[in-house]
Protein backbone atom coordinates (compact mmCIF):
# COMPACT_ATOMS: atom_id res chain seq x y z
CA UNK A 1 0.00 0.00 0.00
CA UNK A 2 1.23 3.50 -0.80
CA UNK A 3 2.12 6.08 1.82
CA UNK A 4 0.04 9.13 2.79
CA UNK A 5 1.77 12.52 3.02
CA UNK A 6 0.61 15.36 5.28
CA UNK A 7 1.78 18.77 4.08
CA UNK A 8 1.48 22.04 6.03
CA UNK A 9 1.57 25.25 4.04
CA UNK A 10 1.61 28.95 4.84
CA UNK A 11 1.12 30.54 8.25
CA UNK A 12 0.17 28.42 11.29
CA UNK A 13 -2.79 28.83 13.63
CA UNK A 14 -3.89 27.76 17.10
CA UNK A 15 -5.66 24.67 15.69
CA UNK A 16 -3.51 23.71 12.72
CA UNK A 17 -2.02 20.81 14.65
CA UNK A 18 -5.50 19.53 15.46
CA UNK A 19 -5.93 18.75 11.77
CA UNK A 20 -2.53 17.05 11.77
CA UNK A 21 -3.57 14.92 14.72
CA UNK A 22 -6.82 14.00 12.95
CA UNK A 23 -4.91 12.95 9.84
CA UNK A 24 -2.36 10.82 11.66
CA UNK A 25 -4.81 9.07 13.98
CA UNK A 26 -7.23 8.34 11.12
CA UNK A 27 -4.43 6.94 8.97
CA UNK A 28 -3.19 4.75 11.81
CA UNK A 29 -6.68 3.43 12.43
CA UNK A 30 -6.79 2.31 8.78
CA UNK A 31 -3.31 0.80 8.84
CA UNK A 32 -1.97 3.34 6.35
CA UNK A 33 1.66 4.49 6.50
CA UNK A 34 1.83 8.26 7.00
CA UNK A 35 4.58 10.85 6.80
CA UNK A 36 4.86 14.64 6.92
CA UNK A 37 7.02 17.02 4.95
CA UNK A 38 9.51 18.79 7.19
CA UNK A 39 9.00 22.52 6.69
CA UNK A 40 6.21 22.20 4.16
CA UNK A 41 6.76 22.38 0.43
CA UNK A 42 10.41 23.31 0.90
CA UNK A 43 10.99 20.05 2.74
CA UNK A 44 9.02 18.06 0.18
CA UNK A 45 11.20 19.41 -2.63
CA UNK A 46 14.29 18.27 -0.71
CA UNK A 47 12.84 14.86 0.12
CA UNK A 48 12.84 15.60 3.85
CA UNK A 49 9.88 13.47 4.95
CA UNK A 50 9.24 12.68 8.61
CA UNK A 51 8.34 9.08 9.42
CA UNK A 52 5.20 9.60 11.50
CA UNK A 53 4.79 5.85 11.93
CA UNK A 54 7.76 6.07 14.31
CA UNK A 55 6.07 8.71 16.50
CA UNK A 56 4.55 7.63 19.79
CA UNK A 57 0.79 7.73 20.29
CA UNK A 58 1.16 10.10 23.24
CA UNK A 59 3.18 12.54 21.14
CA UNK A 60 0.54 12.49 18.41
CA UNK A 61 -2.21 13.03 20.99
CA UNK A 62 -0.35 16.12 22.23
CA UNK A 63 -0.46 17.80 18.85
CA UNK A 64 -3.96 19.19 19.32
CA UNK A 65 -2.87 21.16 22.37
CA UNK A 66 -0.07 22.99 20.55
CA UNK A 67 -0.20 26.18 18.46
CA UNK A 68 2.06 26.70 15.47
CA UNK A 69 2.94 24.09 12.85
CA UNK A 70 4.40 21.03 14.55
CA UNK A 71 6.25 19.76 11.48
CA UNK A 72 7.28 23.16 10.21
CA UNK A 73 5.89 25.08 7.29
CA UNK A 74 7.08 27.34 4.51
CA UNK A 75 5.76 29.98 2.17
CA UNK A 76 7.20 28.27 -0.90
CA UNK A 77 4.85 28.15 -3.84
CA UNK A 78 4.60 25.73 -6.75
CA UNK A 79 4.82 27.54 -10.07
CA UNK A 80 2.91 26.25 -13.12
CA UNK A 81 4.68 23.54 -15.12
CA UNK A 82 5.47 25.93 -17.97
CA UNK A 83 7.44 28.13 -15.56
CA UNK A 84 9.25 25.39 -13.61
CA UNK A 85 9.37 22.08 -15.47
CA UNK A 86 12.51 21.05 -13.59
CA UNK A 87 10.85 21.75 -10.25
CA UNK A 88 7.89 19.58 -11.21
CA UNK A 89 10.23 16.78 -12.27
CA UNK A 90 12.03 17.03 -8.91
CA UNK A 91 8.77 16.78 -6.96
CA UNK A 92 7.57 13.87 -9.07
CA UNK A 93 10.80 12.00 -8.32
CA UNK A 94 10.36 12.59 -4.57
CA UNK A 95 6.75 11.42 -4.62
CA UNK A 96 7.68 8.34 -6.62
CA UNK A 97 10.72 7.57 -4.47
CA UNK A 98 8.68 7.50 -1.26
CA UNK A 99 5.64 5.86 -2.88
CA UNK A 100 3.30 8.71 -1.98
CA UNK A 101 -0.25 7.91 -3.02
CA UNK A 102 -2.12 10.65 -1.17
CA UNK A 103 -1.19 14.23 -0.30
CA UNK A 104 -3.26 16.09 2.28
CA UNK A 105 -2.38 19.79 2.08
CA UNK A 106 -3.43 22.02 4.97
CA UNK A 107 -3.57 25.73 4.12
CA UNK A 108 -5.37 28.77 2.70
CA UNK A 109 -6.38 29.89 -0.78
CA UNK A 110 -2.80 30.07 -2.10
CA UNK A 111 -2.14 26.61 -0.70
CA UNK A 112 -5.24 25.30 -2.46
CA UNK A 113 -3.68 26.45 -5.72
CA UNK A 114 -0.60 24.42 -4.80
CA UNK A 115 -2.88 21.44 -4.09
CA UNK A 116 -4.48 21.90 -7.50
CA UNK A 117 -1.07 21.97 -9.18
CA UNK A 118 0.06 18.88 -7.26
CA UNK A 119 -2.99 17.02 -8.55
CA UNK A 120 -2.04 18.10 -12.08
CA UNK A 121 1.55 17.04 -11.41
CA UNK A 122 0.37 13.55 -10.55
CA UNK A 123 -1.56 13.34 -13.80
CA UNK A 124 1.30 14.73 -15.90
CA UNK A 125 3.82 12.21 -14.55
CA UNK A 126 1.40 9.28 -14.42
CA UNK A 127 1.52 9.03 -10.62
CA UNK A 128 -1.29 7.34 -8.77
CA UNK A 129 -1.85 10.44 -6.65
CA UNK A 130 -4.87 11.87 -4.84
CA UNK A 131 -4.57 15.41 -3.42
CA UNK A 132 -7.08 16.71 -0.87
CA UNK A 133 -7.08 20.20 0.61
CA UNK A 134 -7.77 20.82 4.30
CA UNK A 135 -8.86 24.44 4.88
CA UNK A 136 -6.85 26.54 7.30
CA UNK A 137 -6.50 30.30 7.50
CA UNK A 138 -7.15 32.78 10.27
CA UNK A 139 -8.12 35.30 7.57
CA UNK A 140 -11.27 33.23 6.87
CA UNK A 141 -11.08 34.15 3.19
CA UNK A 142 -11.44 30.69 1.64
CA UNK A 143 -14.40 30.34 -0.72
CA UNK A 144 -16.95 27.59 -0.32
CA UNK A 145 -16.56 26.82 3.38
CA UNK A 146 -18.62 28.37 6.17
CA UNK A 147 -15.42 29.08 8.07
CA UNK A 148 -11.77 28.19 7.87
CA UNK A 149 -10.24 26.50 10.93
CA UNK A 150 -8.01 28.93 12.73
CA UNK A 151 -10.34 31.89 12.25
CA UNK A 152 -12.75 31.22 15.15
CA UNK A 153 -9.92 30.93 17.66
CA UNK A 154 -8.20 34.08 16.37
CA UNK A 155 -11.55 35.89 16.50
CA UNK A 156 -12.12 34.69 20.06
CA UNK A 157 -8.69 35.96 21.11
CA UNK A 158 -9.19 39.36 19.48
CA UNK A 159 -12.66 39.94 20.91
CA UNK A 160 -11.61 38.73 24.36
CA UNK A 161 -8.45 40.82 24.45
CA UNK A 162 -10.19 43.96 23.25
CA UNK A 163 -12.98 43.44 25.77
CA UNK A 164 -10.40 43.35 28.55
CA UNK A 165 -8.59 46.40 27.20
CA UNK A 166 -11.86 48.32 26.95
CA UNK A 167 -12.23 48.14 30.73
CA UNK A 168 -8.71 49.47 31.08
CA UNK A 169 -9.47 52.37 28.73
CA UNK A 170 -12.76 53.17 30.45
CA UNK A 171 -11.05 53.29 33.84
CA UNK A 172 -8.88 56.18 32.65
CA UNK A 173 -11.31 57.91 30.30
CA UNK A 174 -9.39 61.14 29.82
CA UNK A 175 -9.80 61.74 26.09
CA UNK A 176 -8.06 58.46 25.40
CA UNK A 177 -8.09 56.55 22.13
CA UNK A 178 -7.00 52.92 21.91
CA UNK A 179 -6.28 51.37 18.51
CA UNK A 180 -5.74 47.66 17.87
CA UNK A 181 -4.35 46.64 14.48
CA UNK A 182 -5.37 43.19 13.28
CA UNK A 183 -4.21 41.03 10.41
CA UNK A 184 -6.20 41.09 7.19
CA UNK A 185 -4.57 42.21 3.94
CA UNK A 186 -7.66 42.34 1.76
CA UNK A 187 -10.49 41.06 3.94
CA UNK A 188 -11.87 42.23 7.26
CA UNK A 189 -13.10 39.08 9.01
CA UNK A 190 -10.67 39.46 11.92
CA UNK A 191 -11.33 43.16 12.38
CA UNK A 192 -15.08 42.56 12.22
CA UNK A 193 -14.73 39.97 15.00
CA UNK A 194 -13.65 42.78 17.31
CA UNK A 195 -17.28 43.95 17.35
CA UNK A 196 -17.99 41.17 19.83
CA UNK A 197 -15.65 42.85 22.30
CA UNK A 198 -18.52 45.18 23.24
CA UNK A 199 -19.30 45.16 26.96
CA UNK A 200 -22.96 44.94 28.02
CA UNK A 201 -24.49 48.37 27.64
CA UNK A 202 -21.46 49.74 25.80
CA UNK A 203 -21.00 50.53 22.12
CA UNK A 204 -18.86 48.20 20.05
CA UNK A 205 -15.43 49.39 18.95
CA UNK A 206 -15.26 51.38 15.75
CA UNK A 207 -14.17 49.08 12.91
CA UNK A 208 -12.00 50.06 9.96
CA UNK A 209 -12.29 47.30 7.34
CA UNK A 210 -10.42 46.72 4.06
CA UNK A 211 -13.78 46.35 2.32
CA UNK A 212 -14.70 49.96 3.20
CA UNK A 213 -12.62 52.84 1.84
CA UNK A 214 -11.21 55.01 4.60
CA UNK A 215 -13.40 58.07 5.12
CA UNK A 216 -11.56 60.41 7.45
CA UNK A 217 -14.44 62.83 7.98
CA UNK A 218 -16.78 60.01 8.97
CA UNK A 219 -14.26 58.52 11.37
CA UNK A 220 -13.42 61.86 12.99
CA UNK A 221 -17.10 62.54 13.62
CA UNK A 222 -17.51 59.14 15.25
CA UNK A 223 -14.40 59.56 17.41
CA UNK A 224 -15.53 63.02 18.54
CA UNK A 225 -18.90 61.58 19.54
CA UNK A 226 -17.29 58.78 21.58
CA UNK A 227 -14.89 61.14 23.30
CA UNK A 228 -17.67 63.55 24.20
CA UNK A 229 -19.93 60.79 25.53
CA UNK A 230 -17.44 58.55 27.35
CA UNK A 231 -14.10 60.33 27.33
CA UNK A 232 -12.52 57.50 25.33
CA UNK A 233 -12.75 55.63 22.05
CA UNK A 234 -11.71 52.10 21.05
CA UNK A 235 -10.92 51.29 17.41
CA UNK A 236 -10.02 48.08 15.60
CA UNK A 237 -8.26 48.60 12.27
CA UNK A 238 -7.18 46.10 9.65
CA UNK A 239 -3.61 46.17 8.39
CA UNK A 240 -5.16 46.33 4.91
CA UNK A 241 -7.08 49.58 5.38
CA UNK A 242 -7.26 51.45 2.07
CA UNK A 243 -7.82 54.92 0.74
CA UNK A 244 -10.68 55.55 -1.69
CA UNK A 245 -8.27 55.14 -4.63
CA UNK A 246 -7.32 51.64 -3.46
CA UNK A 247 -3.91 52.50 -1.99
CA UNK A 248 -3.08 50.97 1.38
CA UNK A 249 -2.71 53.53 4.13
CA UNK A 250 0.45 51.72 5.26
CA UNK A 251 2.60 49.42 3.14
CA UNK A 252 6.15 48.39 3.95
CA UNK A 253 7.20 46.54 0.79
CA UNK A 254 6.11 43.88 -1.68
CA UNK A 255 6.41 40.24 -0.61
CA UNK A 256 9.29 38.65 -2.52
CA UNK A 257 7.59 35.24 -2.79
CA UNK A 258 3.90 35.85 -3.22
CA UNK A 259 4.00 39.34 -4.70
CA UNK A 260 1.55 40.38 -2.01
CA UNK A 261 2.00 43.60 -0.14
CA UNK A 262 3.95 43.41 3.13
CA UNK A 263 1.71 45.46 5.37
CA UNK A 264 2.03 46.92 8.81
CA UNK A 265 1.62 50.27 10.43
CA UNK A 266 -2.03 51.10 9.77
CA UNK A 267 -2.57 51.57 13.52
CA UNK A 268 0.31 54.01 13.89
CA UNK A 269 -0.73 55.86 10.75
CA UNK A 270 -4.23 56.23 12.16
CA UNK A 271 -2.91 57.42 15.52
CA UNK A 272 -0.93 60.14 13.78
CA UNK A 273 -3.99 61.28 11.83
CA UNK A 274 -6.04 61.52 15.03
CA UNK A 275 -3.23 63.47 16.68
CA UNK A 276 -3.09 65.89 13.77
CA UNK A 277 -6.83 66.35 13.33
CA UNK A 278 -8.17 66.10 16.88
CA UNK A 279 -5.15 66.73 19.07
CA UNK A 280 -5.64 63.46 20.94
CA UNK A 281 -3.03 60.83 21.60
CA UNK A 282 -3.72 57.21 20.87
CA UNK A 283 -2.21 54.03 22.25
CA UNK A 284 -1.61 51.46 19.49
CA UNK A 285 -1.41 47.70 19.93
CA UNK A 286 -0.19 45.50 17.07
CA UNK A 287 -1.33 41.99 17.95
CA UNK A 288 0.40 40.44 14.92
CA UNK A 289 1.17 36.72 15.42
CA UNK A 290 -0.44 36.68 18.88
CA UNK A 291 -3.88 36.38 17.27
CA UNK A 292 -3.02 33.11 15.56
CA UNK A 293 -0.92 31.58 18.36
CA UNK A 294 -3.25 32.03 21.36
CA UNK A 295 -3.85 28.38 22.25
CA UNK A 296 -5.16 29.38 25.71
CA UNK A 297 -8.27 30.92 24.09
CA UNK A 298 -8.95 28.38 21.39
CA UNK A 299 -12.57 27.83 20.35
CA UNK A 300 -13.74 24.27 20.98
CA UNK A 301 -15.83 24.39 17.80
CA UNK A 302 -12.74 25.42 15.87
CA UNK A 303 -10.50 22.70 17.29
CA UNK A 304 -13.13 19.97 16.92
CA UNK A 305 -13.82 20.76 13.28
CA UNK A 306 -10.13 21.12 12.46
CA UNK A 307 -9.56 17.61 13.83
CA UNK A 308 -12.59 16.26 12.00
CA UNK A 309 -11.48 17.72 8.68
CA UNK A 310 -8.15 15.94 9.09
CA UNK A 311 -9.97 12.65 9.63
CA UNK A 312 -12.33 13.18 6.69
CA UNK A 313 -9.46 14.12 4.38
CA UNK A 314 -7.89 10.71 4.97
CA UNK A 315 -11.13 8.95 4.11
CA UNK A 316 -11.62 11.10 1.01
CA UNK A 317 -8.11 10.51 -0.33
CA UNK A 318 -8.16 6.76 0.33
CA UNK A 319 -11.48 6.54 -1.50
CA UNK A 320 -9.74 7.93 -4.58
CA UNK A 321 -11.50 11.30 -4.47
CA UNK A 322 -8.68 13.76 -5.03
CA UNK A 323 -8.63 17.21 -6.57
CA UNK A 324 -10.93 18.59 -3.88
CA UNK A 325 -10.94 20.71 -0.74
CA UNK A 326 -13.15 19.74 2.17
CA UNK A 327 -15.61 22.47 3.11
CA UNK A 328 -17.71 22.99 6.22
CA UNK A 329 -21.40 23.80 5.90
CA UNK A 330 -23.57 24.71 8.88
CA UNK A 331 -27.02 23.29 9.43
CA UNK A 332 -29.29 24.56 12.15
CA UNK A 333 -30.85 21.71 14.06
CA UNK A 334 -32.96 21.33 17.17
CA UNK A 335 -29.83 20.87 19.27
CA UNK A 336 -28.03 23.84 17.69
CA UNK A 337 -25.58 24.13 14.82
CA UNK A 338 -24.45 20.95 13.11
CA UNK A 339 -21.50 20.87 10.73
CA UNK A 340 -21.50 18.94 7.49
CA UNK A 341 -18.37 18.23 5.45
CA UNK A 342 -18.52 18.26 1.66
CA UNK A 343 -15.87 18.21 -1.11
CA UNK A 344 -15.38 21.16 -3.45
CA UNK A 345 -13.31 21.01 -6.65
CA UNK A 346 -9.99 22.74 -6.06
CA UNK A 347 -10.45 24.93 -9.13
CA UNK A 348 -13.45 26.54 -7.40
CA UNK A 349 -11.41 27.67 -4.40
CA UNK A 350 -7.77 27.88 -5.50
CA UNK A 351 -6.36 31.39 -5.07
CA UNK A 352 -9.83 32.92 -4.69
CA UNK A 353 -10.52 35.35 -1.88
CA UNK A 354 -13.77 35.70 0.05
CA UNK A 355 -14.36 39.22 1.31
CA UNK A 356 -16.67 40.13 4.17
CA UNK A 357 -20.19 40.07 2.61
CA UNK A 358 -21.89 43.43 2.14
CA UNK A 359 -24.81 42.38 4.35
CA UNK A 360 -22.37 41.90 7.25
CA UNK A 361 -21.23 45.55 7.08
CA UNK A 362 -23.48 48.23 8.60
CA UNK A 363 -24.52 51.29 6.63
CA UNK A 364 -22.21 53.54 8.66
CA UNK A 365 -19.18 51.60 7.42
CA UNK A 366 -17.77 51.51 10.96
CA UNK A 367 -19.66 48.58 12.42
CA UNK A 368 -21.20 45.22 11.53
CA UNK A 369 -24.79 44.05 11.27
CA UNK A 370 -26.70 41.59 13.45
CA UNK A 371 -26.23 39.08 10.61
CA UNK A 372 -22.47 39.03 11.24
CA UNK A 373 -23.05 38.62 14.97
CA UNK A 374 -25.33 35.64 14.27
CA UNK A 375 -22.70 34.17 11.94
CA UNK A 376 -19.77 34.48 14.34
CA UNK A 377 -21.15 33.64 17.78
CA UNK A 378 -21.67 29.90 17.12
CA UNK A 379 -18.04 29.66 16.03
CA UNK A 380 -16.71 30.94 19.35
CA UNK A 381 -18.47 28.42 21.55
CA UNK A 382 -16.65 26.20 24.01
CA UNK A 383 -13.17 26.10 25.44
CA UNK A 384 -10.60 23.35 25.45
CA UNK A 385 -8.71 22.59 28.65
CA UNK A 386 -5.03 23.39 28.61
CA UNK A 387 -2.58 21.81 31.01
CA UNK A 388 -0.35 24.11 33.02
CA UNK A 389 3.08 23.35 34.45
CA UNK A 390 4.61 25.56 37.13
CA UNK A 391 2.04 28.24 36.44
CA UNK A 392 2.49 28.39 32.66
CA UNK A 393 0.85 26.57 29.71
CA UNK A 394 2.37 23.17 29.04
CA UNK A 395 3.45 23.61 25.43
CA UNK A 396 6.27 21.12 25.34
CA UNK A 397 6.66 20.04 21.74
CA UNK A 398 7.22 16.37 20.88
CA UNK A 399 10.54 15.53 19.28
CA UNK A 400 10.34 15.28 15.51
CA UNK A 401 10.27 11.68 14.30
CA UNK A 402 13.17 10.49 12.12
CA UNK A 403 13.36 11.23 8.42
CA UNK A 404 12.44 8.56 5.92
CA UNK A 405 15.44 7.26 4.06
Amino acid sequence: MSRLLYLQSGGPSAVLNSSAQGVIEAARARGVAVCAAADGLAGLRAGRLLDLDAAGADDIARLGSLPGAAFGSSRDILAPFEDDAAGWQQLAEVLRRFDIGQVLLNGGNGSMETAQLLQQLGERFALSLQVVGIPKTIDNDLEGTDFSPGFPSAAKYLASSLREVTLDVLSMAQQRVFIMETMGRHVGWLTAACALAALPGEEAPLLLLPEVAFDEARLLAAVRQRLAARGCCVIAVSEGLRHADGRFVAQLQADAVYGHEHLGGAGMWLAQRLQQQLGVKAHVALVDCLQRAARHLVSAVDAQQAYRLGQQAVAMALAGQGGVMLALQRQQGAAGVDWQVSPLPLDEVANRERALPADFIAADGLSVTPAFDAYLRPLLQGEQPLAFVDGLPDLRCPAWPPLLS
